[in-house]
Parts: C-alpha cells; sequence; structure tokens
C-alpha cells in the first residue's frame, strides 16, 4: 500500500476527490456483465484497493459497476473512504432512461449513495441534439441524497455552455481525452472559466508515447518509468487521473508519483509534445454518436 498521502480537489459543490485514482475500462473484457466478469472485476479492483487506491471510475457501458461495489463492500473499509464515479450510458439519454438506469446503477454496486455520477458523451448528433433535457435529469437526482455530485465527460467548450446558459448548474466535472500529445487547450480553458474540474482519460495515452524520447530523457533524470512522469505532469497541472491495470507491480508504480516534483522546464517540454487535434487518438465528441445496438 502507497505510504504517500494521495491529494484532494475541492469541487465547486465543495465535495474534495482524491487526484488519483483508479479506471476500470475494460477489465472483464468480453465477460463484462457475467458473474464471470462481476468476479474478475471484483478481484482487479480488490488489487486496486489493497495497493491503496479508493477513488474508482466505472461507467454502466464499462459493466464493472457490480464487480466495483462488491469490491467496496468485501474491502472492509468505510463507505466514507471510497470515492466511486459511475457514467450515464449512451443508450439511457432520455429522462425517464436516466431515471431507470440510475436506479439500475445503485442496485448493481449495492451502495448506499454515489460520490459522482457523469453524463458519458454528449451526443449532440442524437436525441434530436438535446443533451440539455439529459443534464436536467441528471442533476434532479440530487434531490434524494444518493449521489452527492454531477458532472460530464467528453464535453466540448460549446456543449459546457449550452447546459449551462439553459439550466444554470454547473458540472463539477468534464472527463476528457488528456495526454501530453492531445492538451485539449480549449476545453481546459473552458472548465477554468467555470471552476469545472478537468479528469484526464487515457492519461497515458494507452502507453502510445512511453518512447518518446524527451519523456525518457526526463524519467532517466528522476529514476522512473515514462508513464510516472506523464502521470506526475498531469498532477503538477492540477489534472485528476485514473490509470487503469490489472497488473499488481504496475498499479503501486502508478501511484509512486507523489514523492517527487517537475520542474517548471521539464513540464513545458512535456507540455510543448502537444499536437493539437492531430493528437487526439478517442473519438471527437462533436460528431461521436454511437448507442449500443445500433448502427
Amino acid at each position: 500500500m502507497t505510504t504517500a498521502t494521495i491529494p484532494d480537489v475541492v469541487l465547486h459543490d465543495g465535495t474534495t476527490i482524491p487526484q488519483l485514482g483508479f479506471g476500470t475500462l475494460g477489465i472483464p473484457g468480453d465477460a463484462g456483465g457475467t458473474e464471470t466478469g462481476d468476479a474478475e472485476t471484483a478481484r482487479v479492483v480488490a488489487l486496486a484497493i489493497e495497493a491503496g487506491y479508493r477513488h474508482i471510475d466505472s461507467a454502466q457501458g464499462y459493466l464493472t459497476e457490480t464487480g466495483v461495489g462488491r469490491a467496496v463492500r468485501a474491502s472492509g473499509l468505510p463507505r466514507e473512504d471510497f470515492y466511486v464515479t459511475t457514467k450515464l450510458a449512451n443508450d439511457n439519454h432520455r429522462p425517464d432512461d436516466v431515471r431507470r438506469s440510475f436506479e439500475q446503477t445503485m442496485t448493481n454496486l449495492g451502495l448506499p449513495y454515489l460520490d459522482l455520477f457523469l453524463m458519458h458523451w454528449p451526443l449532440p448528433t442524437r436525441y434530436d441534439g438535446d443533451y440539455v433535457a439529459t443534464w436536467r435529469a441528471m442533476t434532479d437526482l440530487l434531490a434524494d441524497g444518493r449521489v452527492r455530485s454531477v458532472g460530464v465527460s467528453n464535453f466540448q467548450p460549446a456543449h459546457l455552455e449550452r447546459i449551462i446558459g439553459e439550466t444554470g448548474i454547473v458540472p463539477v466535472i468534464n472527463q476528457v481525452e488528456l495526454h501530453p500529445r492531445f492538451a485539449n487547450t480549449a476545453v481546459r480553458t473552458a472548465c477554468e472559466q467555470h471552476r469545472i474540474a478537468i479528469e484526464a482519460w487515457s492519461p497515458l495515452a494507452q502507453g502510445r508515447y512511453l518512447d518518446d524520447p524527451v519523456i525518457g530523457k526526463i524519467a532517466a533524470a528522476h529514476g522512473r518509468t515514462p508513464a510516472q512522469v506523464i502521470l506526475r505532469w498531469h498532477l503538477q497541472r492540477g489534472n485528476i487521473v485514473f490509470p487503469k491495470s490489472t497488473d499488481p507491480q504496475r498499479m503501486a508504480a502508478n501511484l509512486a508519483v507523489l514523492d517527487f516534483t517537475l520542474d517548471d522546464a521539464e513540464r513545458d517540454a512535456i507540455t510543448a509534445l502537444d499536437r493539437g487535434e492531430d493528437g487526439r487518438n478517442g473519438p471527437n465528441p462533436d460528431t461521436f454518436d454511437w448507442i449500443p445496438g445500433q448502427a
């Protein structure tokens, strides 16, 4: 277990979130949503908890909620020690489906409350472009106390401006693709203007740039791995990150980034690797419209 204290980020609603967490995308693979998959997710998340992780990121679409809840409950630790996030699936955007799927999520997790519920994608070309109604339905869930905070994921500046302008409710977090080759600057600027915290999904870009010579040189200077240097870069920029690994040694290595510091020149050198839109690896939120079971 890590001996360093993971820092908290204070969100604009007064709640706090650990800046370093554990992601669960792809853990059970094709077995997601089955008893075998749930058991595998629970096993891996239990290893992460043993390593020292207390912030767990899940999603309806990952099919990991049941395993996450099982591991949290079996840990023997108080519920309050954990920060659990999940996300609204793309086929649940209609307001009635938001409410129905949230009830199913809470059943899956088997926990008394959820710390953070995110809209996974805006889907501006689906549902007649009405992601505002989806956002309003999500914010309505706050009233019964079973979800502490609500936010969004993959929202572009225009998407943020629209939901804030039409509802007056500002998301606490925007979870977006962000890594050294894709700084997502326009989104970062918009989030800063509204005091929206940024979570970086795929913070290591799935390992694509671990052989970058700039990062390698900095890693060698600190006696660290390239992955550790990238995670440290994220943390020093204020990003919330949740790398995923099923290997206990890598889990521990991803946590061992709290006891060294990059200087200004090192941070700037990594930031300069940004390739703008050419660095994006995932879908563009302006056009991404995938819904399970639909063409």
